[in-house]
């Protein structure tokens, strides 16, 4: 009797837990839902349970249906909070702290998912001065799955800006609702599904990447749970062996080359930053120890200092004075470590840098900061170190990122999102594709389409950063994928309700991670005034190319978004100009603004075909701009580069 007593209250005590509601982890306590909009509230409960939802001292019911998924439709709300939702079945889920206002989600990869706390130093004031409950962010976990569109995310908060949560913002993402609230005091909530290096492809659902046969049979490919566990393990085991082998060979390691007691009097110099490939050393893989001595004022002994090391590819671990300040396993981010106040001493000290590169050139990057510093005082640590190498390796393989293969990560990371209103998208990606970006446009327009019909959103506000300048300046015109690139984002324009952020000025020549992220996150929402909220009469972009007219020797070039006039910013003459005939030799042209348009010769081309602006990796001193301050977009008049003069007109 007492088995079959514990049997049966077992089997109902299942059945009640099965039977209680449960939220999606978006619908949690100091959610901001979207204001002006009649609100989808979702979730599960027992097979055909009636649930109540109480809100704002008004009661919405509705049924759960045979598999336990219910869901209602609340009236459009104003602005305001914050408020309490409840929800009644066979338990209670009382929601607190819950706001109105504007719901972006905030799309891409690294320079979207980029945090606050990586910009600390750069925008140190802002982190410290952090502190409005009406701007956050929900972080949805990086997950990716080709087999099933995933109905929740595994994890997630809703988390304020202060100072504690800060860092955790994209900082993209922060300064565009920051620019938002001051415009219209209106509570902003961002939804952060981003992940670093993620091609556009990853992002789209399986259905609609059918167009796409190459990335749709990769999708097939990749439900083979078994297939992933083979390449994970196979990749595992070559990484792990490469630094096993790495490890056990290095000669620093063995003699212990950290010692301020190691004898480095026949090590040889080369000046940081730079790359050993361009030194004696030659291209080669595997460790390189570097030391340096250098002389510390009494004034900084005894205080908390940091040590700024640029970046370093592809890892590295500091000591000073024999004592480990830190350590970053790949190339991205900065090199800024704490030196604790017991370590330096008075005169000579001493620095080890051991670095790990394991494929390309390794070394130290050019222009940037290489320095220790306290409150007070400087030292730079530029100049001639001496090095030796540790271990010379083969370059390690490549692993397969499976989580950016095609599908992933919508399946993952957006699907779960599509039944919570929203007022539009940001989305900064690009650089994963600028390998191949010649199929940029269709696969962006696919993917805006494929989120509009998702959310039931025809004409969902969707707004773009172009890539920025990046990589080492050229001295003649040339062809360039991140070009090409930035020429597809332009054509994308096409789509209706879409707007881009150029950032041809807000890059760094020497980092795919450029710090200035205010300046996006502003003209992001300067795009947002215009198409979102209804603001025509802004200037929202800077110059955008409309049409040419070829006379005698001249193009003449035609713009949109011109404001109060274009200008030449930084200089008196135009840059970036270049100009060809039939041939399609590009080379540099002279450009003046005349009348509102900038007409472009050389000379040497009598009869010009083509113009072409900022078309370069990095276009260093493009300086078009609108009175406004607005850069004007890189672009090219050839007609096998752009669907987007020619149809401009008729949109």
């Amino acid at each position: 009797m007492k088995f079959i007593f514990v049997f049966f209250l077992t089997v109902l005590l299942q059945q009640f837990v099965l039977c209680q509601i449960k939220l999606p982890r978006l619908v949690s306590d100091g959610m901001i839902l979207q204001r002006d909009s009649k609100l989808n509230i979702w979730g599960w409960a027992g097979p055909n349970e009636k649930v109540t939802i109480v809100f704002k001292n008004k009661t919405f019911k509705t049924t759960a249906n045979v598999n336990g998924e219910w869901s209602t439709v609340l009236p459009a709300q104003k602005a305001g909070g914050p408020y309490e939702m409840i929800f009644k079945a066979s338990n209670e889920i009382k929601l607190t702290d819950i706001l109105l206002g504007d719901v972006w989600i905030c799309s891409g990869q690294s320079n979207m998912e980029l945090p606050m706390d990586r910009v600390k130093y750069k925008y140190a004031d802002e982190i410290a001065t952090a502190d409005n409950t009406n701007i956050r962010q929900f972080l949805v976990p990086d997950k990716y799955d080709f087999n099933e569109a995933k109905k929740d995310v595994d994890a997630g908060a809703w988390l304020s800006v202060n100072k504690k949560n800060i860092g955790e913002f994209s900082a993209v993402a922060y300064f565009f609702a920051k620019e938002l609230y001051a415009k219209h005091k209106v509570p902003v909530g961002l939804i952060n599904a981003s992940l670093g290096g993620s091609p556009a492809e990853a992002w789209i659902s399986e259905e609609a990447l059918k167009k796409f046969p190459a990335y749709y049979d990769e999708v097939q490919k990749f439900k083979n749970a078994e297939l992933i566990k083979t390449i994970e393990a196979k990749d595992k085991n070559v990484s792990d062996g490469w630094y096993k082998k790495l490890n056990e060979t290095d000669e620093g390691y063995k003699q212990s080359w950290r010692s301020d007691n190691c004898n480095d009097g026949e090590w040889k110099q080369m000046k940081i930053p730079g790359y050993w490939a361009d030194a004696d050393a030659g291209l080669s893989n595997g460790v390189v120890w570097f030391r340096k001595e250098f002389t510390v004022p009494a004034s900084m002994v005894g205080k908390i200092v940091k040590v700024e090391l640029g970046r370093i590819v592809d890892a590295d671990s500091v000591f000073i004075n024999e004592n480990f300040v830190g350590t970053t396993g790949y190339q991205y981010p900065p090199r800024r470590y704490i030196i604790p106040a017991t370590i330096l001493h008075e005169g000579k000290n001493s620095m080890v840098v051991r670095v790990v590169s394991n494929s390309g050139k390794g070394g130290f990057v050019l222009d940037k900061r290489y320095q220790i510093t306290s409150a007070s005082d400087t030292i730079s640590l530029k100049g001639l170190w001496k090095y030796k190498m540790g271990a010379t390796m083969d370059p390690l393989p490549g692993q397969t990122f499976i989580r950016w293969k095609p599908v992933g990560l919508y399946n993952a990371m957006i699907a779960p999102l599509k039944n919570y209103v929203i007022k539009g998208v940001i989305w900064y990606q690009g650089e994963s594709n600028a390998g191949r970006p010649n199929d940029y446009k269709q696969l962006m327009q696919t993917l805006i389409e494929d989120w509009r019909a998702k959310w039931g959103l025809p004409l969902l506000p969707f707004i773009t950063v172009q890539l920025t300048n990046f990589m080492e300046v050229k001295s003649t015109p040339q062809e360039s994928n991140w070009a090409t690139l930035r020429q597809q984002q332009l054509n994308t324009l096409l789509v209706p309700n879409t707007g881009m952020a150029v950032a041809i000025d807000a890059g760094d020549w020497n980092d795919i991670h450029p710090e200035n992220k205010k300046d996006i996150g502003y003209r992001l929402a300067l795009q947002a005034e215009y198409l979102a909220y209804g603001n025509k009469k802004i200037v929202y972009s800077g110059p955008l190319y409309k049409s040419m007219k070829v006379d005698a020797n001249k193009i003449i070039i035609n713009f949109t978004n011109t404001g109060k006039g274009l200008i030449v910013k930084n200089g008196d003459a135009l840059k970036q100009f270049a100009i060809a005939g039939a041939d399609k030799k590009f080379v540099w042209a002279s450009a003046i603004i005349k009348n509102n348009t900038v007409i472009v010769w050389n000379d040497a081309v009598k009869d010009p075909v083509a113009v072409r602006y900022a078309w370069a990796d990095n276009p260093e001193g493009a300086n078009l701009y609108n009175a406004e301050g607005l850069p004007a977009s890189p672009f090219s008049t050839e007609k096998n580069k752009t669907v987007y003069w020619p149809l401009l007109l008729t949109k």
